[in-house]
């Protein structure tokens, strides 16, 4: 499907973050991590599909220049007239946590003052840790993972749905337990979202033609563009399940959809109880 470049690069993250967030007074909806989780691959997701296009941000606000370039830290984002002023908006909030639950390890904390206040955007899988750093950014490979981990989170109903994440990366490493819990291979996510025009993708799994919890009843509708099978699309699965490096479909100048030359290592398979 097709998106505008007005659609904010990051606007597809507008949705509370169930997991890893801390609440401001600014920000009251935030909700706790849940503690019951054996890791944090374990991750709950309740991004709505309204969320995903919603043009609440500029792509000004929270593109790759303005927040990609320069550290995920509080100073990186206060000295940044376009970022501050967009975390006003409860919608840029929501956005920055989470990419600060994908991008930052558990136990590291963003905390910005805001109008008297405090926002406090916490860490969980840590797929960006140098992003975080004094003078850190985030590159090419920062941003495919972590646009992954964003578009795995997606919920067409905004429901928690226990979810394994799972791609090659050891940050996401699962043992045989978590295996045995999750087996169900649900599909692939990848992209980015950080890009003028934003790339949502997802793949599927042989013998799949729906994903519900992202995409509801159709996938015509759907926020994030089904590519196709993952089989056709990315290179041979790992021994947990993921497909690696799998390609998106853009439209050529001729109108006609075709897969893409360079894929992208982001990519995060998402199974289900």
């Amino acid at each position: 499907m097709e998106h505008s470049p007005k659609l904010a690069a990051l606007v597809l993250t507008v949705a509370a973050l169930s997991t890893g967030a801390c609440a401001a007074p600014l920000d009251p909806e935030v909700e706790a991590t849940d503690d019951a989780a054996p890791q944090a691959v374990q991750s709950h997701n309740a991004l709505t599909s309204n969320a995903l296009t919603s043009n609440a941000l500029t792509a000004e606000a929270l593109t790759s220049k303005a927040l990609t370039s320069n550290a995920l830290t509080a100073e990186a984002l206060s000295d940044n007239p376009l970022t501050a002023e967009a975390l006003r908006d409860p919608a840029a909030r929501a956005v920055l946590r989470y990419i600060a639950s994908c991008a930052l390890p558990e136990g590291q904390r963003l905390t910005i003052a805001l109008d008297g206040g405090e926002l406090s955007f916490q860490g969980e899988l840590g797929l960006a840790p140098r992003w975080g750093q004094e003078g850190g950014s985030c590159d090419g490979a920062c941003r495919t993972w972590v646009s992954g981990c964003v578009l795995a989170r997606v919920n067409y109903l905004g429901e928690k749905v226990r979810i394994s994440l799972r791609g090659d990366r050891a940050e996401l490493r699962t043992g045989k337990v978590e295996r045995a819990e999750y087996p169900t291979r649900e599909a692939t996510y990848y992209g980015d979202i950080f890009a003028e025009r934003p790339r949502y993708h997802a793949c599927l799994p042989p013998g799949t033609s729906a994903i519900p919890r992202v995409c509801g009843p159709s996938l015509e509708t759907c926020a994030i563009e089904v590519a196709g099978s993952c089989d056709s699309l990315c290179d041979a699965p790992n021994i947990d399940g993921s497909f690696p490096n799998c390609r998106g479909k853009i439209r050529g100048r001729s109108g006609e959809l075709a897969v893409e030359k360079t894929p992208h290592p982001g990519s995060i398979t998402v199974f289900l109880r």
